[in-house]
């Protein structure tokens, strides 16, 4: 028998997870809620199943709610979705990288299982995604019996979960703002910096680019202390604080990134040595 499931905010995420939910089968879609009725219809439209509604008292009991709304409305559209439809035995999960199920307490004080689940992908264009969601990462958390029945249905539509953490949501998020967000912040130091010794930009982004891409793929084939090169590395001290000097010379806040990196790039050495 499919389960029922109805989805509260239809953002990108919202909408491939209801695509490929309902594509999979299994799954029949209900009523899909966002802020206005022509949002709904589109978002109906893109899953290819559900109904439009455009306010809580619309919606009807199902066995699964999907909070895929921004991360400041979740506990707003928890409370608002408890007082609205019957929650007993049913499961309620949001899609924050950022916060943990704990958020959804008013669900479980209706009597739901909660959970969440985090997609860890660009959903910048949803149809490609959901085109090619096969291998996607989610990291999970909540109730096991949510779990039970989430990972399942995940597994399903191509995903791969991750069990995490509750209570480390928050730095489990900030793992991905150091691999995407603070990498771009480094390489255009990097970049920034051989433009200041008369590099072209075009030419300075070929240069970086082998160092950059040769070092990623040696993290993650060989872990990052066996990855890492260089004079901190060799234990060249004196090319170090010649370095930290000369760029703080000539850009202090980059010189300030410079100094900043010494301490953990150090404690990184120690472990290759060891």
């Amino acid at each position: 028998m499919a389960v029922t499931l109805n989805l509260v905010g239809a953002g990108h995420v919202g909408r491939v997870l209801g695509r490929l939910l309902a594509r999979q089968g299994g799954v029949d879609i209900g009523q899909v809620l966002t802020r206005s009725a022509a949002s709904a219809r589109q978002a109906v439209d893109f899953v290819g199943a559900g109904q439009p509604v455009e306010r809580y008292d619309q919606l009807q009991v199902a066995q699964v709610h999907v909070l895929a709304v921004g991360d400041d409305q979740i506990g707003i559209a928890c409370a608002a979705l408890a007082a609205a439809v019957p929650l007993a035995g049913s499961i309620v999960f949001h899609c924050s990288g950022a916060l943990a199920s704990t958020h959804l307490q008013a669900a479980r004080d209706a009597g739901a299982l909660v959970a969440s689940v985090h997609p860890i992908r660009s959903f910048a264009d949803p149809a490609a995604v959901a085109d090619h969601f096969d291998g996607t990462y989610c990291g999970v958390e909540g109730d096991a019996a949510a779990l039970a029945v989430l990972i399942p249905a995940l597994e399903a539509i191509g995903a791969q979960p991750v069990p995490i953490d509750a209570g480390a949501k928050t730095v489990y998020h900030a793992a991905a703002v150091f691999a995407s967000n603070y990498l771009v912040t480094v390489l255009d130091a990097a970049l920034r910096a051989y433009q200041a010794a008369g590099v072209p930009e075009d030419v300075a982004r070929r240069m970086a680019q082998p160092l950059a891409f040769e070092s990623m793929a040696n993290v993650f084939r060989l872990g990052a202390a066996t990855a890492l090169s260089g004079p901190i590395a060799r234990g060249d001290m004196a090319t170090v604080a010649r370095q930290q000097q000369a760029v703080s010379q000539w850009h202090a806040p980059t010189g300030d990134l410079y100094r900043d990196l010494v301490a953990p790039t150090t404690a990184l050495a120690r472990k290759k040595s060891r």
